[in-house]
């Protein structure tokens, strides 16, 4: 990766004055709320911006960018990410709903239990998951996610996709997406900026039952305070929150980073800690569990600007 040229921010800023600020700490836009910070930090409200920024990207091909949901899948080195990295705002947090054919438009900067709660009350059922994931529609897009037995590939009917080096917009259908387990077929320049999701008709109240009781079941069995939902994706056939606790590792920690108590596949930030902190003990959990049961437990969290994260991920 090419570090951002010292120029780079001041062209973008060029483009769309009062968008760009540098060295932004990460902290603000991670749910761990640590880390270090990014070289150039874009913030996108309009789709006409990004038709204005693309001659600068194209035109910087060899410099690293990240696209930042709400931070809730992402952790930074606290030595900071030299890229650029690009938030979605305004025209980009708007939500749709059609309900007399049971769709619902969301911009890619939705969050998704503001996109499940206003789809139940308008009596849109299927989207109730996404009440407990709190990340945003482009992340769920990109990273397939999901939860309580479903998954943003049994809702979605389409996605817009912008492209960061044209500023143009296409439509992909789900097969283009190519939508896996936690993974998609969007490139590090492809910019979900609003999706289009599937419901069945329902009565509101029956709908926000559900909600609630994905909302209890989560405060039940999953910690609050700083962390990002799971750290590791599970293997074929298991947990990786049961092989973990199953290594008596519950409450093992590095620094200020620690194994939940409540659910070992997800790893708090107390108080103080250190990006470094939780990345060392994602690594230790890993070396752990491997020699114990010989699994290799793979990260679902986002790790940026490690110089050994392929040793997390291998």
């Amino acid at each position: 990766m090419k570090n951002v040229p010292a120029t780079l921010a001041a062209e973008l800023d060029a483009r769309v004055p009062g968008t760009v600020r540098t060295r932004a700490s990460s902290a603000e836009f991670t749910t761990y709320r640590c880390g270090g910070s990014f070289a150039v930090l874009v913030r996108v409200d309009r789709l006409a911006d990004l038709s204005a920024l693309a001659p600068v990207f194209a035109a910087a091909s060899d410099v690293e960018v990240l696209v930042i949901g709400r931070g809730s899948n992402l952790l930074v080195a606290d030595h900071g990410f030299e890229g650029v990295a690009i938030v979605l705002g305004d025209e980009f947090d708007n939500v749709l709903i059609h309900p007399s054919h049971n769709h619902v438009e969301a911009g890619g900067a939705v969050a998704l239990p503001v996109l499940a709660r206003r789809s139940a009350s308008s009596g849109v059922a299927g989207l109730e998951f996404y009440v407990g994931i709190p990340g945003s529609v482009g992340g769920a897009v990109r990273m397939n996610a999901g939860g309580h037995g479903a998954e943003t590939k049994d809702v979605i009917v389409e996605a817009r996709v912008a492209d960061l080096n044209t500023g143009t917009v296409e439509i992909w259908a789900p097969p283009a997406l190519g939508l896996g387990y936690r993974c998609s077929a969007l490139g590090a320049r492809s910019v979900v900026v609003g999706a289009t999701f599937a419901g069945t008709p329902d009565d509101p109240a029956a709908c926000a039952a559900r909600i609630d009781d994905i909302v209890r079941w989560r405060r039940e069995h999953q910690p609050g305070g700083q962390n990002a939902g799971s750290v590791f994706t599970n293997p074929p056939g298991d947990a990786a929150g049961r092989l973990i606790e199953s290594c008596g590792l519950k409450g093992h920690r590095i620094g200020s980073a620690v194994v939940s108590e409540k659910h070992a596949n997800f790893f708090v930030a107390e108080p103080g800690a250190r990006a470094d902190d939780v990345f060392a003990l994602i690594r230790d959990v890993q070396h752990r569990v491997a020699q114990q049961t010989s699994v290799q437990l793979e990260p679902e969290l986002r790790l940026v600007g490690f110089h050994d994260e392929r040793k997390a991920s291998s």
